[in-house]
């Protein structure tokens, strides 16, 4: 799970999950507690999906 994607693909990372901003990379200050769950919930489960996906080189997941 990564703020800047492209740091990312440049060392070489072969599961990329984008996440939401640098200064609060899993979660927004700006939503309220059902929103926030959301987000992080939505955030983990694609970071399951790409930890049981089989990959050949690197893999963004959006």
């Amino acid at each position: 799970m990564c703020t800047v994607v492209p740091i990312s693909l440049t060392v070489g990372a072969n599961r990329i999950i984008p996440t939401v901003a640098i200064p609060h990379p899993l979660g927004n200050p700006a939503l309220d507690e059902e929103g926030e769950f959301k987000l992080r919930y939505g955030l983990v489960e694609r970071a399951l999906k790409a930890l049981s996906t089989k990959v050949e080189g690197q893999k963004v997941f959006e």
